[in-house]
């Protein structure tokens, strides 16, 4: 199911977090230098490339901005040391 393709992107960012590995983006940009603003300046960016996308109307460039917008958005979650489990409750606790 595509929603496995998130959880199996979450284990990925949580294992670089917990064993970094040279040469990783992630691993990266959680030992960033930056500390959380690393992650927190790719949100930024990702999100600003996102809306324009939207606003120009190309369905190819919307997908693909929202999949870097979502996968920044882990990192930084992962980084501020909450959770995608609780996130998802979060989300599901809203469903009416």
């Amino acid at each position: 199911m595509k929603e496995d393709v998130l959880a199996a992107l979450w284990d990925v960012i949580d294992d670089r977090a917990r064993n970094p590995r040279e040469g990783s983006y992630v691993s990266s940009l959680l030992a960033h230098r930056k500390g959380i603003d690393k992650p927190l300046e790719k949100v930024g960016e990702e999100a600003t490339e996102f809306v324009l996308a939207v606003k120009n109307g190309d369905p190819g460039r919307i997908a693909e901005e929202g999949a870097d917008l979502l996968f920044h958005l882990l990192v930084a979650l992962r980084a501020s040391g909450v959770g995608l489990d609780q996130v998802l409750s979060v989300l599901d606790s809203r469903r009416r």
